[in-house]
């Protein structure tokens, strides 16, 4: 049985390989956007809706409203990305009750990949909301010896973020697997609604955890600004 992803090799001319991670993330990311245009290319604010428009709606709003609660600002700058990395881990994971499909997310390459896309993100939206010197004045922040932990701080939760996700998928793309070779058809049939549910509860949480970040660091960096200001 191979567990990571990466081993998996469908296409290899020398050097170049195309192997199961960065095939099936391709995938993923065609069926979205191809999803997307199917969705987008007759919205309407008139007259009844689609009810795929109605789903997309549904989806926006409530990802607006995750945002709006856990940053107390405007999601509007945020959902483009938010919203991304949710969907797209989303799919990956849900894709998974699909036979013959391997979630990239079970690859530490591509969790490492969404993490270290929230890791640029955080300062990008702090320094937007801030500007570089407020940003910056609270690595420094009681003292300047605090440069060195805030800067660990923010490098070991940029690895907790890929740890986690990779982790838990796959663990349960593993758990599946073997109780599909020792066990009746059913129970691992079970194993699979479950773990299907644990995508969502997975995407939902690197999502909301990545625009807690976010949130934070805008926040605290404002803090910081307005002791400077006083």
């Amino acid at each position: 049985m191979t567990i990571n992803p990466d081993q998996i090799v469908f296409f290899q001319w020398g050097w170049f390989k195309i192997n199961s991670t960065i095939f099936f993330t391709w995938l993923v990311m065609f069926l979205l956007t191809f999803g997307s245009w199917l969705v987008t290319r007759k919205l309407t604010s008139e007259g009844e809706l689609s009810r795929w428009q109605n789903l997309l709606e549904v989806l926006v709003n409530a990802i607006n409203n995750q945002i709006r609660e856990v940053s107390r600002q405007d999601p509007g700058p945020y959902l483009p990305f938010v919203g991304t990395l949710f969907i797209f881990i989303a799919m990956s994971n849900i894709l998974a009750v699909v036979p013959g499909y391997t979630p990239p997310t079970s690859s530490l390459s591509t969790t490492a990949g969404l993490a270290i896309c929230v890791f640029i993100a955080v300062p990008l939206f702090g320094i937007a909301r801030q500007g570089v010197l407020n940003y910056l004045r609270q690595y420094v922040q009681p003292t300047f010896f605090m440069l060195p932990f805030n800067i660990i701080g923010e490098l070991s939760r940029t690895l907790a973020l890929a740890v986690r996700l990779y982790g838990n998928m796959m663990s349960g793309t593993v758990i599946v697997a073997i109780l599909l070779s020792i066990t009746p058809l059913i129970f691992p049939v079970v194993m699979q609604v479950l773990g299907l549910i644990t995508g969502l509860i997975q995407a939902y949480i690197f999502a909301i955890l990545a625009m807690v970040y976010i949130a934070s660091a805008s926040r605290a960096h404002e803090e910081t600004a307005k002791k400077g200001e006083e």
